[in-house]
């Protein structure tokens, strides 16, 4: 019986603890570090920003309960990845830093993201940065709380609610370079250059590049000549990618201008609720604990023979059903805060859902379909590749209804042509 109360008032004391746990928020407007020396050109490394995994449930509860919005979040996926690339731009400590629909070897380091959590108050996503050899720069998962005053009209827009975040890679990504040896830099650029030249000609350049079974890092094993005509076509279609890359940059841009005020206003909107939300959370724990712990002490103390302690025990049970069934009213409020979420987000949804990227006469989608065009722009530029050099097409790059075998060199040129002509390409 005395077990039974001091567990019960252990748990009370706990739980009434941890309510006064406070956090401090704050706005941090502070720059990212930049290098302490100054690096030369030839040094810099070019950075890949892959499209964050906007990591949306396939299960409709579970977006329910996760108060995730499907349309936010495939924005968010884009608006972050952009966000980044121009914090990391903004340091000067990197060559080009393009955002990329997937990872790339047109790039010396990748960068991976994946959003686990996001609203109004709270941001958490995983970072995944590697190198063109293999080896892991960072791969953490970061959480930022937002401030209110984040959301103060006076902060410029170039400073992001969850500016920690971003500072935080910035900073370890600098870090990591400048452990680097001029050798390191060396070894990244000219293998992401191996690894490129190898996924358009596997046959040509195999054994340039040997790859670790152990750890999955890739080494250096034999250097083409400068002159060798496979390599500097392979740097033609290289600075294809770039351009095609880079038109695609303009549209993330564009994106994001158009999306920061009905996102901003969205994020702003769901500070509240979001707390709210977390606050009826925990407190319907609290609740729930609490009462099942006065109920289980106040049993035990009714079997006790004294008037006085059986007395007690009624009233533990009492008390104890009092705070359950208040657990339940906090878990009606607690859902309305939810709704609150989900409301706000449909409606921001329709301001910020059109993803579409002009391309002279081609208008494409960027949800998925930016991908696709990716992947036929290199399917393209590999099947000009080994018509170049009198090669074998391989039979992957006729599918998808690209085409097909019995197509006419005459319209596969014309194609081509066409493609070359939009993007600026022409030699």
């Amino acid at each position: 019986m005395r077990g039974a109360t001091f567990l019960s008032g252990c748990l009370l004391l706990c739980l009434s603890g941890c309510s006064l746990n406070t956090t401090v928020r704050y706005v941090d407007m502070s720059p990212p570090a930049t290098a302490t020396t100054p690096i030369e050109e030839q040094d810099l490394l070019d950075i890949g920003v892959s499209v964050f995994d906007a990591n949306v449930p396939d299960d409709f509860d579970d977006r329910v309960n996760l108060n995730v919005t499907p349309e936010i979040r495939e924005a968010e996926a884009n608006y972050l990845s952009f966000f980044l690339k121009n914090l990391l731009q903004s340091t000067g400590n990197w060559g080009a830093v393009r955002v990329i629909p997937r990872p790339s070897y047109a790039v010396d380091v990748t960068i991976e993201g994946q959003i686990i959590h996001s609203d109004g108050e709270r941001l958490i996503v995983a970072i995944k940065v590697t190198d063109a050899r293999g080896e892991v720069w960072i791969d953490e998962i970061y959480e930022t709380l937002a401030s209110k005053y984040a959301y103060d009209d006076q902060i410029p827009k170039s400073i992001d609610p969850f500016q920690t975040t971003y500072k935080r890679v910035a900073n370890q990504m600098l870090e990591k370079f400048e452990s680097l040896t001029e050798l390191d830099r060396y070894e990244i650029r000219t293998t992401a250059e191996l690894q490129f030249a190898r996924s358009f000609s596997t046959e040509a350049f195999s054994n340039h590049v040997t790859k670790s079974e152990e750890d999955g890092t890739v080494k250096i094993a034999r250097l083409p000549t400068e002159d060798d005509p496979m390599l500097q076509r392979i740097r033609k279609i290289r600075e294809r990618e770039y351009l095609f890359i880079d038109t695609l940059d303009e549209y993330y841009e564009n994106f994001s201008d158009k999306m920061y005020r009905p996102y901003h206003n969205w994020r702003e909107g769901s500070y509240k609720d979001a707390i709210a939300y977390r606050e009826a959370r925990n407190k319907v724990r609290t609740r729930l604990l609490t009462g099942t712990a006065m109920i289980i002490s106040g049993a035990a103390m009714q079997r006790s023979s004294s008037n006085l302690t059986e007395y007690s025990g009624y009233a533990n049970v009492i008390g104890g059903a009092g705070y359950v069934l208040g657990g339940i009213n906090a878990r009606t409020r607690m859902d309305e805060h939810a709704g609150a979420l989900r409301e706000l987000g449909i409606s921001t949804s329709a301001e910020i859902s059109p993803h579409t990227i002009e391309l002279e006469n081609a208008t494409v989608s960027l949800i998925g379909s930016v991908d696709e065009q990716y992947e036929s722009l290199r399917k393209i530029l590999r099947r000009l590749y080994y018509e170049d050099f009198g090669l074998e097409i391989p039979a992957e790059l006729y599918e998808d209804g690209d085409f097909t075998e019995s197509d006419t060199v005459a319209s596969q040129d014309a194609v081509e042509e066409a493609l070359e002509a939009s993007l600026g390409l022409e030699e």
